[in-house]
C-alpha cells in the first residue's frame, strides 16, 4: 500500500505546490522541506490533506520530520495510523 500512498501524496504535492509541474520527480526518501517542495505552512496543508484523504487523525505531537518529511516517512506514518489508500 505504501506505493499507492506515495503516488497519492506525490500528486497532491505536485498539484498544490508545483502547480501541476511533473518535470521534477520526488524521490521517496527525499526531504520535502530541504528540496523546497513544502514549507511550514505547506506541512499544515499536507496534514489536512492526509486527514481528509486517508481518514486519519494527525496529533500535534506527530507533526515532526520523522513522520512527514519524505514520501516514505508519510507512507509509513499513514500505514501506522491505519489510513486507507482507496
Amino acid at each position: 500500500m505504501s506505493d499507492s500512498i506515495n503516488s497519492i501524496v506525490s500528486m497532491f504535492l505536485i498539484d498544490n505546490f508545483r502547480f501541476g509541474d511533473t518535470s521534477v520527480a520526488i524521490a521517496p526518501d527525499e526531504s520535502l522541506i530541504e528540496a523546497g517542495f513544502i514549507d511550514s505552512t505547506g506541512v499544515l496543508e499536507l496534514v489536512a490533506f492526509l486527514e481528509e484523504r486517508f481518514g486519519i487523525a494527525v496529533d500535534d505531537a506527530d507533526i515532526v520530520p520523522e513522520n512527514l518529511d519524505s514520501l516514505a516517512a508519510i507512507a509509513r506514518y499513514v500505514e501506522k495510523k491505519g489510513g486507507k489508500a482507496a
